[in-house]
């Protein structure tokens, strides 16, 4: 792809840029192509292995497809490549029909002999589960979504019944299985193509090198400057417009919209809310916006001191300006959140209190802790913007002011994303913002990745917390289908959170998409990444 070198912008620049809407003439090798401006790169091409949201826009929907979707209309399971499915009585065993005749990408380094069948889903999932699959180890065995909800002691065996037919058996009822089985993260894998590459003793080329049944098939990759798909001719649900698929990677967010002013780049997600009104006044460009299940959060390592108290925990919560935050970060686009589920999920706990700023409790809190001098800590803040948190840097002086005020002096930290991701999961930091977008309706979907005591050991659980009597709750949520009881353990979860606060609900946002007038058939999804196999162009 051609890159063309942009200016620093400022606010005057970027006026003037939005002075002009002229569209310029794509030259005709861009017509069917469309560019998406990226935060960054990504750190896999296997959304097993990943949770970050970065990575999965880039590469979950557009390579892969999994066994069940979501409607984005009603968060209700739809088929995907399983046409249907059967329960047990006993709500342990799980039996799949495949779609026929659904073809894997063919590309340089890999020619499909067949389609879809059931062996391609038992080798997907017993990677994850069984230590000695060949595939098992490659990455360190880390599978974070996966492992935060412990799927190896859930499930005990994945069958193929036929070549269409899968079943899998599991050692008790987990009412959030189906729901897990349509998240990014379930995307099924080629065994064909796992094989080949036993053969060719490249084993690790299985998460740089990937082949999907989804609407695109990977071309190229050069690190952190563009991620290359090239349309899949034989997709299932029909080819896609685009011939090809383009990932800039821009991590500066003035020259991401520049981009998008200029027609480098066809779709800009998670804008600054705090140029909407000025992006709005263009004619060539529309703003796009959703309401989202997600949380924006600051999470405590719970591991160091002071923080594995819980006075100083509840003393740090009470010394943040909430609305502040929410005007300033997030330009009243957000409500502010009691805790980690969203206002619009039927398991919320709508008794939490709304929160409160009150920097005088907050030091009588510190000085029953011990600290009634205050400490020194760190903020470590997001380097790019998310649709939970649009600005965490910004974020992260606020609350440095506030924490100013009771004594507790805080450094605000912030690394190249990658390795901020990397040290992150290593528990290197004292405290961070950060958040989580659902995958799929289901409220585990919030709880177990972010706060069980299996995420805790994958690096997933950034406060580092594992408390026995939280797990116990939320896995007696799994062990019944009737959603009134599954809400009674999800309320008593949400107050005990409230309690031991190993972490603060800041918001629940807007979710912002930018996107050229003449790209049409793209749309927020609610749950999840992006998909951008609808999308067409129309030209001038």
């Amino acid at each position: 792809m051609n890159r063309h070198p942009l200016l620093w912008l400022s606010l005057i620049s970027m006026s003037s840029l939005l002075l002009s809407a002229c569209q310029p003439q794509l030259p005709d090798t861009m017509r069917a192509s469309l560019v998406y401006c990226s935060e960054g790169s990504p750190e896999s091409f296997n959304p097993q292995r990943v949770t970050s949201g970065t990575t999965i826009d880039i590469i979950s929907q557009q390579l892969y497809d999994r066994l069940l979707d979501i409607d984005a209309a009603s968060g209700e399971l739809r088929p995907a490549l399983a046409m249907s499915w059967q329960i047990s009585e006993q709500g342990r065993h799980y039996e799949f029909q495949l779609r026929d005749d659904v073809q894997f990408h063919q590309t340089d380094y890999f020619k499909p002999s067949r389609p879809l069948q059931a062996e391609d889903v038992v080798f997907t999932f017993n990677r994850i589960t069984d230590t000695t699959h060949p595939f098992h180890a490659e990455g360190g065995g880390i599978y974070p979504y996966f492992q935060s909800v412990e799927w190896a002691e859930l499930v005990e065996r994945v069958v193929a019944v036929s070549d269409n037919r899968v079943r899998f058996e599991l050692r008790r009822p987990d009412s959030s299985f189906l729901s897990n089985l349509a998240t990014d993260f379930a995307a099924i894998l080629s065994a064909e193509y796992g094989q080949q590459l036993l053969q060719q003793q490249q084993t690790a080329r299985i998460d740089s090198k990937p082949v999907g049944t989804g609407p695109f098939r990977y071309k190229e990759y050069q690190k952190d400057i563009l991620v290359r798909f090239y349309r899949h001719p034989d997709y299932w649900r029909g080819a896609t417009a685009m011939e090809q698929l383009v990932f800039d990677i821009v991590p500066n967010n003035a020259k991401r919209m520049a981009k998008l002013f200029t027609h480098e780049c066809d779709v800009v997600s998670y804008p600054r809310v705090a140029e909407l009104e000025l992006i709005s006044r263009r004619p060539d460009v529309r703003i796009q916006e959703s309401t989202s299940m997600n949380v924006g959060f600051w999470a405590f390592n719970t591991s160091r001191a002071p923080f594995d108290q819980v006075k100083v925990r509840q003393a740090l919560a009470l010394a943040i300006n909430h609305s502040a935050i929410i005007q300033a970060v997030y330009f009243g686009h957000a409500t502010p959140a009691r805790g980690l589920l969203p206002p619009t999920s039927w398991a919320f706990n709508s008794d939490l209190p709304v929160p409160v700023f009150d920097p005088e409790g907050a030091r009588t809190l510190l000085a029953e802790a011990g600290y009634a001098n205050g400490f020194s800590m760190d903020i470590w803040a997001m380097p790019v913007q998310r649709l939970y948190n649009p600005n965490a840097l910004k974020m992260a002086e606020l609350m440095q002011a506030d924490l100013a005020q009771i004594g507790v002096r805080a450094n605000v930290i912030s690394y190249e994303w990658n390795s901020f991701r990397r040290k992150l999961s290593a528990g290197e930091h004292d405290s961070v913002l950060i958040g989580w977008a659902a995958d799929n309706a289901d409220p585990d979907n919030f709880f177990r990745p972010l706060l069980s005591c299996a995420a805790a050991q994958t690096g997933s659980n950034r406060a580092g917390w594992c408390d026995a009597n939280f797990d116990r709750l939320i896995s007696q949520a799994l062990l019944t289908a009737d959603q009134r009881q599954r809400r009674s353990f999800y309320l008593a979860a949400q107050q005990y959170l409230l309690e031991q606060q190993p972490l603060v609900g800041i918001a629940h946002s807007q979710r912002f998409q930018a996107i050229n007038a003449n790209i049409s058939g793209i749309e927020i999804n609610p749950y999840g990444g992006i998909s951008l196999a609808g999308a067409t162009r129309q030209l001038p």
